[in-house]
């Protein structure tokens, strides 16, 4: 299989589709555009499919708990919000209530919290699979060194 080619990467779309959380959309986006290349750069099945790199556009959508458990309920049946839904064909939806609940325990702002989120959805896009334990040990250990890298957001 030949290499991906790096230097085209999808545009990124962000939508702020809610408004209870705070955002700043200019600081996400700068954000999204830094550690794209980075995400797109790691292989998540191991075979060197590079499905990020394919794709057109990435649309991020922020939401409310609300929209995002109806979403999770949906798609894949499951009950609850949560904190990011993948779609395979480039969407990413954030809950932005859950990134503020999370920045808080945590200890970190919610733009480093939504950010996290992104870095999580855009590994996903890229092959990376949270199922059994042994995949989000390395999903997780990849999508830490990537957010921190770009810290601070």
């Amino acid at each position: 299989m030949s290499a991906p080619e790096f230097n085209r990467l999808p545009q990124i779309v962000l939508l702020n589709r809610q408004r209870s959380v705070q955002v700043d959309l200019k600081a996400l986006e700068k954000f999204a555009l830094l550690v794209l290349p980075a995400c797109v750069r790691e292989s998540g099945d191991g075979l060197g499919l590079y499905a990020l790199s394919a794709l057109e556009e990435v649309v991020i959508t922020l939401v409310s708990d609300r929209r995002i458990e109806q979403i999770h309920r949906q798609f894949m049946n499951i009950p609850g919000a949560t904190d990011v839904i993948t779609f395979e064909h480039g969407e990413i939806v954030i809950s932005a209530q859950t990134a503020e609940r999370c920045a808080l325990e945590f200890g970190h702002s919610v733009a480093a919290e939504t950010g996290l989120y992104l870095v999580h959805g855009l590994l996903h896009l890229n092959g990376f699979l949270d199922e059994t334990e042994p995949q989000r040990s390395r999903m997780h250990a990849v999508q830490d060194r990537i957010w921190r890298a770009a810290l601070p957001l």
